[in-house]
């Protein structure tokens, strides 16, 4: 609309929504491939957690250009309205790369959106479309299975559940090759009780308590059954 010449991005995580690359595609957008998988990520680092969230790292917070401009909006989230103040900052990538990005639509509301894309015509990723091709201004293009939402991402594993198997297979192949770290002797080498812990619990102490089961042995519960009752899958 402003007549300055951009170039759009899109960075894939490996992990994005069905149809996401693709219209990237279909709209001319240039898509960066990161240089290892999530699985891989996965397969040397462990899984990523609410509060150890490396994988972005590795896929999405890296430097491109000196400038870019973002679809950031404060009213998405309480941690965003904290952490944007300003519609411009600066951002300090690895090695000390800085990036000066711009928020056109801080301050924009959810409505503010949803008009903006009618009058224009916009199309969306599917992502923001439901079953009848309804828009829904709330939801989120983000990875499949982000810890960071509000769910720990189960709602994503049960839309998607052979996603959830290959984060299993990975995350046994980063216990198989780590048997000295934490998260070995914590899981007792099992992928499944690491994967139910970081979907199903908020502490150790909770985990513990029902694989246990604590003072009530007989009430101890298989994290492979539990996994294969609540997504509906053969593990």
């Amino acid at each position: 609309m402003s007549g300055i010449p951009f170039e759009a991005i899109y960075k894939n995580t490996t992990i994005d929504p069905p149809g996401t690359i693709a219209h990237c595609k279909e709209k001319g957008v240039t898509i960066l491939r990161p240089k290892i998988s999530f699985f891989k990520i996965v397969e040397r680092n462990s899984m990523p957690s609410r509060f150890s969230r490396f994988c972005c790292k590795y896929l999405k917070e890296y430097k491109v250009y000196d400038r870019a401009i973002q679809g950031i909006r404060r009213v998405e989230s309480t941690a965003r309205a904290k952490r944007y103040k300003e519609p411009e900052y600066c951002r300090t990538f690895s090695k000390g790369e800085k990036v000066r990005i711009y928020l056109p639509i801080l301050e924009w509301t959810d409505a503010d959106v949803a008009q903006f894309i009618k009058e224009r015509g916009i199309k969306c990723a599917p992502v923001y479309y439901d079953e009848k091709r309804q828009f829904h201004v709330e939801r989120r293009l983000g990875c499949i299975g982000c810890p960071m939402a509000s769910d720990n991402g189960k709602g994503d594993f049960l839309q998607y559940p052979k996603l959830l198997k290959r984060i299993i297979r990975s995350q046994q192949i980063y216990l198989d090759t780590h048997k000295q770290s934490k998260a070995y002797s914590a899981f007792d080498g099992n992928a499944y009780n690491c994967v139910y812990k970081r979907l199903f619990c908020k502490t150790m102490e909770d985990y513990e308590m029902k694989i246990t089961g604590g003072l009530f042995p007989e009430n101890a519960i298989d994290a492979k059954r539990e996994l294969e009752k609540y997504f509906g899958i053969e593990l």
